[in-house]
């Protein structure tokens, strides 16, 4: 067997040996790690505090979020498990905000306390009605099992509110003061049957 031969099977023979060794080795890492040609993207705590920058990001959601929520379930509004359905949360702010991503969490966390039942927000009707002409005009379905036309429960409260921010900045530095206010209207007589806000302060150096 020549030389080049002899070389060939030592590279084999190192590789084999290696995956081997890769193979038995226990994986230490807490968090999944993906790795791209230029960089490397690492899984962190949905929940620790975010502070890339001082717009409005992951963790202000979350503090609203928990201050609502809070706030609800320990009022009275929500004895007997009543109905609601969610508006809309108008942004007010001079920059993008998601509302409907703070109003899904607040509606996720009230949903899993059992205290309070949601209907369909106007933005949704439109799939419940079209679900209900698939089941009683298609023909496709037998009478028994089918929904109803005319049973839908209608909300007795609607939670709506506004997200507001003040921005004060100069050479060195730039402060975001954000106000989020959330309101539960009775729908029948249009009164506010409960309100409370949230205030987050952001400041930047440079």
């Amino acid at each position: 067997m020549n030389k080049k031969s002899l070389s060939s099977l030592a590279v084999i023979g190192a590789v084999i040996g290696t995956t081997v060794m890769l193979a038995g080795c226990p994986t230490t890492l807490s968090q999944p790690t993906v790795r791209f040609s230029r960089q490397t993207v690492n899984y962190g705590d949905s929940k620790a505090v975010e502070t890339v920058t001082n717009e409005f990001g992951s963790t202000d959601l979350q503090m609203i979020a928990e201050k609502m929520v809070g706030s609800l379930l320990e009022d009275p509004i929500l004895n007997n498990r009543p109905t609601m359905t969610l508006s809309a949360v108008r942004n007010k702010t001079s920059e993008y905000i998601d509302t409907k991503a703070i109003m899904n969490s607040i509606q996720t966390a009230l949903v899993k306390s059992r205290k309070v039942r949601f209907t369909r927000s106007s933005d949704e009707m439109q799939a419940g009605v079209d679900e209900l002409q698939r089941q009683n005009q298609s023909g496709l379905y037998k009478t028994q099992g089918k929904a109803k036309v005319g049973n839908m429960t209608a909300a007795k409260y609607t939670l709506e509110g506004e997200i507001v921010s003040i921005v004060k900045q100069n050479a060195n530095t730039k402060d975001v003061f954000y106000k989020m206010t959330l309101k539960v209207y009775d729908v029948e007589e249009g009164t506010i049957e409960w309100q409370d806000e949230k205030e987050i302060r952001k400041t930047s150096t440079r």
